[in-house]
């Protein structure tokens, strides 16, 4: 069993995310399953000025073939599948956009942002490659990933390590990782927009971030075919996204729920 737990893919998507991760991968193999549909709530503390707590359900639809496969929010094809190592082409939504209604209009005066200036942000779709190894030691991962909607025209480069065990008639995935993040997609989310600089609004023109995050992924069967996933995550955000005047003051890190439940076939 621990050899197959080790062995897989990760779907961090299925349960919310965007990026893949190697916490995710793991979770999404522990199904051993070529199809399960299901749904899940994602919950995370926004970093954005006044936005609080945001909520957003997510479909939990998974497919594993031998090249092809999808998860959640997130797919793509087998280019080398060994006992060990996988190389995938990969296309996967990026969830990091906001509408400058949800966001809270006191505390961007407060920023020195008048919102009425301001733009919304759009989600967008990457594509690239991923390579995860997996051992006795736990899987893995490297991607890289590139905005091909040009809602930025930045990418991300990012390395992933997780571990999974039993506990009981759980499996408990601990992860971490590193996430690196052009200018051009930290500008995009995080920064002012040169329309926004041209109606008033003070520039803001952050570099590349390095974002660092830890994870706690779980699976348990409910049944026969039934089971219910979840994880718990901890993103600390760099000075490049916290000192932004969209971000909300003395914020430096960001917490996420994801729980969902799932039917195999």
């Amino acid at each position: 069993m621990f050899k197959h737990l080790v062995s897989l893919p990760l779907l961090l998507p299925s349960l919310a995310l965007a990026q893949t991760t190697s916490t995710g991968d793991l979770l999404a193999k522990v199904q051993d399953d070529r199809w399960s549909i299901g749904v899940a709530a994602s919950v995370r503390q926004s970093p954005y000025a006044g936005e609080g707590t945001r909520i957003r359900p997510v479909p939990l639809l998974t497919y594993e073939g031998d090249r092809l496969f999808w998860r959640g929010l997130g797919g793509g094809i087998h280019l080398i599948a060994r006992d060990r190592l996988r190389v995938d082409a990969v296309l996967s939504a990026r969830m990091d956009g906001f509408d400058i209604g949800d966001l809270g209009q006191r505390e961007l005066r407060a920023n020195g942002v008048d919102p009425s200036q301001l733009s919304d942000r759009d989600d967008g779709l990457d594509a690239g490659l991923a390579a995860s190894w997996s051992s006795r030691a736990g899987e893995f991962k490297l991607s890289a990933l590139a905005d091909v909607t040009d809602r930025s025209g930045g990418y991300e480069i990012a390395a992933d390590y997780a571990y999974a065990f039993k506990w009981g008639r759980s499996t408990l995935i601990p992860g971490g990782g590193l996430r690196w993040m052009s200018d051009d997609l930290v500008r995009y989310y995080h920064g002012t927009l040169d329309e926004e600089v041209g109606r008033g609004v003070q520039r803001y023109q952050p570099g590349s971030a390095l974002v660092p995050q830890v994870s706690l992924a779980f699976s348990r069967p409910l049944g026969e075919k039934w089971r219910l996933l979840g994880a718990v995550d901890y993103k600390f955000l760099p000075s490049e996204i916290t000192d932004s005047p969209l971000s909300e003051p003395d914020t430096d890190g960001s917490a996420g729920l994801r729980i969902g439940i799932t039917r195999s076939f």
